[in-house]
């Protein structure tokens, strides 16, 4: 019989410099790539690796990441046996000795019991990248690791591999230990368990400010990065929406973008990506930029190196010009004038 992993996503982080997308939404929920959210790289990873059971611990505005997940059936996990879980923190937490993703699991313990797989697999919300991690459990049962650390170019990823059993011992001796979460466990050079690192090839990137988001966001334009994250054999799963085609005017010019559904384009786009139902005034230009679902941009506008948040409406004549290294960010719902920008 096959060995089986048990899938747990730790979506507890908080990075202070992304906080102009974190007002409204946790950093899981975080939209990227025009029509997915951060979290759905990670989730379909594992569900294309043959995880069954995911199981989800988020902590901060974790209102759209259920709205966006739902029952799971996106994934492939409303089902009957295992399926999609999702574990959000008790106000405990928030106590100075209940820190780390352990004490968070601690009050689902439950879960980690009633669970038949051998082994688990632990990772944060915030890592692009389409992993298979069939390979990662045949090394580690074969060089006979206690745990793998997944590392990518020599950096760990925080993201685990090991027996569930033993992720249940250091859950629930974490007082006796002092370990507060898997990283606690790695670096510790005292204790007995065998560590090995497993080294991920093809594209990697983790999310943890405005500058690595925007940088990622421009590199999903590029072949490479295409090629390495959307596989034909291992597809992006997200939430489905049922939208009308984008529409492209004859004064449109759109190249080197990605555009979702339910656009509306009357003016240039460039190198940039455009989320659902934005639209796009006549003889407005968008050039290297991030615009978020539903944003309204004017007429005669210049927009390059921005990133707009959910519903933010430009109006007309306005001229937003950031830099790579920091582009603009416009939170959601805001409205920018030309009177404004003066």
């Amino acid at each position: 019989m096959k060995p089986t992993m048990l899938g747990i996503i730790d979506a507890t982080s908080y990075f202070e410099s992304l906080e102009d997308l974190l007002v409204h939404r946790s950093l899981a929920a975080v939209p990227i790539g025009g029509r997915y959210r951060l979290i759905d790289f990670v989730l379909s990873s594992m569900v294309n690796s043959g995880i069954h059971s995911v199981a989800i611990f988020p902590k901060y505005q974790y209102r759209s990441l259920m709205d966006h997940l739902g029952s799971g059936k996106n994934w492939d996990l409303n089902r009957k046996r295992d399926g999609l879980f999702f574990f959000p923190a008790p106000a405990l937490e928030a106590a100075q000795d209940e820190v780390g993703s352990f004490n968070h699991f601690a009050h689902h313990i439950d879960y980690f019991y009633r669970s038949n797989q051998e082994y688990a697999v632990l990772a944060t919300c915030n890592t692009i990248s389409n992993i298979n991690f069939k390979p990662i459990l045949e090394r580690h049962i074969k060089i006979g690791s206690d745990i793998t650390e997944v590392r990518h170019q020599g950096k760990a990823l925080e993201m685990y591999l090991l027996k569930t059993d033993l992720l249940i011992d250091f859950i629930t001796n974490r007082f006796e230990t002092g370990y507060t979460c898997m990283r606690d466990v790695v670096e510790d050079l005292h204790h007995s368990h065998k560590v090995c690192g497993y080294e991920l090839e093809g594209y990697v990137s983790s999310i943890e400010c405005i500058q690595g988001y925007y940088e990622t966001s421009m590199e999903m334009l590029t072949s490479q990065c295409w090629n390495s994250l959307f596989l034909k054999n291992a597809p992006i799963y997200t939430k489905v929406k049922d939208e009308p085609p984008t529409k492209y005017t004859s004064d449109s010019n759109v190249t080197n973008s990605m555009i979702a559904n339910g656009c509306c384009v009357e003016g240039t786009v460039h190198r940039s990506i455009l989320s659902r139902a934005v639209k796009v005034g006549k003889n407005s230009k968008i050039e290297n930029s991030i615009i978020m679902q539903k944003s309204q941009i004017g007429q005669n506008c210049i927009l390059e190196h921005v990133i707009l948040d959910k519903d933010v409406k430009i109006e007309d004549n306005v001229r937003l010009i950031g830099d790579a290294k920091k582009p603009i960010v416009i939170r959601k719902g805001m409205i920018q004038g030309a009177l404004m920008n003066s």
